[in-house]
């Protein structure tokens, strides 16, 4: 989607957001908060930091990272 659509695009977030959900559900943690940083990353720029998908964004991405120190 980030080549079809282009980096800057709202909906190349939501569908690194989406593949990072599938990968976690599978038992990539890692990659899955890898992906989770970039769309964090690439959602602020995007969107701006009080977004509703930018607060989704975050609360994703620590929460994977607090169970992840946790295993």
């Amino acid at each position: 989607r980030k080549t079809k659509l282009g980096a800057d695009h709202p909906d190349t977030p939501t569908s690194i957001n989406n593949l990072a959900f599938t990968l976690k559900v599978r038992g990539f943690t890692s990659r899955a908060i890898s992906l989770m940083e970039d769309c964090c990353k690439l959602g602020l720029a995007i969107f701006g930091p009080r977004h509703p998908n930018m607060i989704s964004f975050r609360e994703v991405l620590t929460i994977w990272q607090l169970e992840a120190l946790e295993i």
